[in-house]
């Protein structure tokens, strides 16, 4: 633990301790709020994950929107990265790839908060495989 030297340490502290709760509370009923997993292995760090994650973070709670973002490993998208996985409520999760900015802003304006599809969707590429 970081010791704390100043006030300005102490808020940082104490804003970093309300995110780690505020992500404990929200993964109680993760079904219940849209799901977003960025997927953060080496291919989608270096095309910009980090910054997709960060950007869907601060915006939901600027905007005031529940909403569980967490990290995954390789989805299998590595020519389309950033991807992102978005589970609403009651419905199948959907892969979105080559993300920027402006396309995570359109994801939670159309898709997260209207629940109106938009481009950019990844097809499925393989099914699960079910016993007889």
């Amino acid at each position: 633990m970081n010791k704390v030297k100043t006030l300005d340490d102490l808020r940082k502290m104490r804003e970093a301790f309300r995110a780690d709760t505020d992500l404990r509370e929200k993964s109680n009923n993760p079904e219940l709020m849209p799901q977003i997993k960025v997927s953060m292995a080496t291919c989608g760090i270096a095309s910009g994950a980090k910054e997709i994650m960060n950007y869907f973070i601060e915006t939901l709670n600027r905007r005031k929107i529940d909403a569980l973002v967490t990290q995954t490993g390789c989805m299998g998208y590595c020519y389309a990265e950033p991807t992102v996985e978005i589970t609403l409520p009651g419905k199948e999760p959907l892969v979105f790839g080559y993300l920027t900015k402006e396309k995570a802003d359109e994801l939670i304006n159309e898709y997260i908060h209207k629940g109106i599809l938009v481009d950019g969707i990844m097809p499925i590429t393989y099914d699960a495989v079910k016993p007889e």
